[in-house]
């Protein structure tokens, strides 16, 4: 038996012995991912004389031809790059809207609170009970703050808001409502009772089946029409209104696909325990449903943050109107692309950061896991 054990290891040894060493190296990388088969290797070269044609004459538009000290349009004229000067002198009102310009500490305030707010959110060892308190708080903060008439600040009508507050605001607060809202009526949609399943599928299919642009316009010019004369409600509201009706359409379809995955040996195990409805659903089957629903949940997330820039259409104040806003100015007229790449940038960082986040929460939750 001994002599078999020791065979058997010196042929484990000698197997070892043999295995191929690891490539590695930049030129093992570069052959690997750049230059694999034929059809890699071509698609590496049209990307290097791309970025090789590309590349200088943007640096060239950007940077070394661009103007940074101009106080006025007219000096930026002759100027070959762009003209960031209009940045640097529009940045209030892109940022804030036709808000008092000398309140614009307050908009600017709620910013930075919404964003530390989502910030310590996405902390895990920060998602307790309290968490709940804390944004009903800040909330309030931030709605004194933007309105004012309390503790000698100034009223300010919700017209002049304005802005990456504004924006902040409809895509962060319909989230919120449109979530809990969705997953609702995702399982409204899978329910046995027949007129509870009927109206979900009715409300899913309606919302899904109209461009957000039209329930913007319902929101804006027949929701008051079904109010008491005298009564009206305010344009942000029912802006508002549209977005969370909008987005919780599609966080239902994506919800009751993360429930259709799960297996029925779930469903019948928490039956076995003699859970309830709710329970089983709250305990079992939503948090695995929502671990499967996070990749398609964060693009909706991404989606509806620019898609608040449609509510220009119904004269909201959103950091695209505000850049055109500050493009009316007649000493700074035609330095529109300098006005969009800033605000593109601003939306490209919120954006790249939802998704880098869910890709943390996905490795967290070790969604896709092979074992």
């Amino acid at each position: 038996m001994t002599e078999k054990i020791s065979v058997h290891t010196e042929s484990v040894h000698s197997y070892n012995s043999v295995k191929p060493p690891a490539q590695k190296g930049v030129w093992c990388w570069l052959k690997n991912n750049l230059f694999a088969s034929p059809a890699h290797t071509l698609a590496t070269i049209l990307a290097l004389w791309f970025l090789l044609f590309s590349i200088p004459a943007l640096l060239e538009w950007a940077w070394f031809g661009a103007n940074f000290s101009a106080n006025t349009g007219s000096e930026c004229q002759q100027t070959v790059g762009a003209c960031w000067s209009f940045v640097e002198h529009k940045y209030r009102m892109i940022l804030w809207g036709i808000y008092p310009f000398d309140e614009q500490w307050r908009p600017f305030l709620v910013t930075v609170l919404l964003i530390v707010l989502i910030i310590y959110s996405a902390i895990p060892r920060f998602w307790n009970k309290a968490l709940v308190f804390i944004w009903i708080a800040v909330m309030a903060i931030c709605w004194l703050l933007m309105q004012g008439g309390l503790f000698s600040l100034s009223f300010v009508e919700t017209a002049k808001w304005g802005g990456l507050t504004i924006t902040l605001i409809l895509s962060i607060f319909g989230i919120l409502v449109a979530t809990p809202l969705g997953i609702l009526l995702a399982l409204g949609r899978r329910s046995d009772m027949p007129l509870i399943r009927s109206l979900s599928i009715i409300y899913i299919e309606l919302v899904r089946g109209v461009p957000f642009i039209s329930l913007l316009f319902m929101a804006s010019v027949m929701v008051p029409l079904f109010f008491p004369e005298g009564v009206t409600m305010n344009k942000l509201l029912r802006a508002q209104l549209a977005v969370i009706v909008y987005v919780s359409a599609y966080i239902a379809e994506v919800v009751r696909g993360g429930l259709q995955s799960i297996p029925k040996g779930q469903f019948e195990g928490a039956a076995s325990l003699g859970l309830s409805y709710w329970q089983t659903m709250r305990l079992v089957i939503l948090p695995q449903a929502l671990k499967v629903a996070i990749p398609p949940l964060v693009s909706i997330f991404i989606s509806i943050f620019k898609d608040t820039s449609l509510v220009v259409i119904i004269g909201i104040y959103d950091l695209t109107l505000s850049a055109k806003v500050a493009l009316a100015d007649p000493q700074w007229q035609g330095f529109s692309v300098e006005a969009y790449v800033f605000i593109g940038c601003i939306y490209f960082v919120f954006c790249y950061a939802m998704s880098r986040y869910s890709q943390y929460i996905e490795r967290r939750l070790d969604i896709g896991k092979q074992h």
